[in-house]
């Protein structure tokens, strides 16, 4: 009962949330005209602009890129068996974005011609690289706040050389690396909604069908073993997994933060259960909510200025790491 009551909370909150990021704005635009134009009316009108071509594919990729980072955060904590893991402090995220730098500072023509795939495809070999150092690390450390240590450090590496390459950066490169880097989903239009959810919902859906091993491998290997589960081929996939959501998330909005360690704890007390089959839509749905919350803050706040998406995901999501830490010492 409370898992349906949970999940009505969850879809009832990502509409409203949809609704507040297209109506509000530096131009606020009354729900009842939304509704007329994406029912056909008003379409040709600036209005009408700005609803279908700006705010309305920025909310949906807001939702659909949140959901996604959310659900790797929660993958890697089931993998390391660490509450606080999440693809930003295992330095995931900071490899995926030095390859997409080094994707657009020196993939000359091929960039172009690439575009989003050959960004998500260089963000997914710098997740896979920096995950497979975090995952050779993970033999080695017996202690997982030093494994927390070794992502952070892997991170710092992945941050500094990236820093380095930017000064051989043409300045227009430079400009589209910056506001890029400093992680928002502005400029967001149906082209990167389509390509992001061509990769993240086949991956959610996935990650849903792996719920019942999951389950098992959370209460042990020998366990989970027992139980008929290929361990080995099993943390391979949540490996792969991972790296494809929290890659396809850096590819188009930049390192966001704390989304990923934040929303399964958030998504968890709501449900009221760790099973996989309920944590894995709560997470996704708890983090389409989180960004979009974020998202729509990051607009308003200091409008016309707007932040960076990773400047109030931090203030939202770092006290609830921080709350968890507390508890664990108690």
């Amino acid at each position: 009962m409370r898992q349906k009551a949970a999940f009505a909370v969850l879809a009832v909150l990502t509409v409203m949330f949809l609704a507040v990021n297209i109506c509000a704005g530096s131009v606020n635009i009354p729900l009842g005209e939304v509704i007329g134009i994406l029912r056909g009316y008003g379409q040709d009108s600036v209005n009408g602009d700005i609803v279908l071509e700006i705010r309305f594919p920025r909310a949906l990729a807001a939702a659909v890129l949140g959901g996604g980072l959310a659900l790797s955060g929660y993958l890697l904590q089931a993998f390391f068996h660490n509450p606080i893991a999440g693809p930003f402090v295992l330095g995931i995220s900071q490899g995926a974005k030095l390859l997409v730098s080094l994707f657009m500072l020196f993939g000359g023509v091929w960039s172009v011609k690439l575009g989003f795939g050959g960004s998500i495809t260089a963000a997914f070999a710098g997740a896979v690289i920096s995950m497979g150092c975090v995952v050779c690390m993970s033999r080695v450390v017996d202690r997982m706040s030093m494994l927390v240590v070794g992502g952070v450090m892997v991170g710092y590496i992945c941050s500094a050389v990236t820093d380095f390459l930017v000064t051989f950066a043409e300045d227009a490169d430079l400009v589209n690396l910056h506001n890029w880097s400093r992680g928002s989903f502005s400029g967001l239009g149906w082209e990167h909604v389509a390509a992001a959810s061509a990769v993240i919902l086949p991956a959610f859906l996935c990650v849903f069908l792996l719920s019942k091993p999951m389950e098992a491998y959370q209460l042990g290997e020998a366990y989970a073993q027992n139980l008929g589960v290929d361990i080995s081929r099993f943390r391979v996939v949540l490996v792969v997994l991972s790296s494809i959501l929290s890659a396809c998330v850096t590819a188009f909005a930049g390192p966001v933060s704390f989304v990923g360690i934040a929303v399964p704890h958030l998504a968890g007390s709501l449900v009221g259960t760790g099973k996989p089959i309920f944590m894995i839509p709560a997470c996704f749905l708890g983090g389409a909510v989180f960004c979009l919350f974020c998202d729509w803050l990051a607009r308003i706040l200091l409008a016309p200025v707007e932040l960076s998406i990773s400047t109030v995901t931090a203030v939202f999501g770092a006290p609830v790491v921080l709350l968890l830490m507390v508890r664990r010492r108690k």
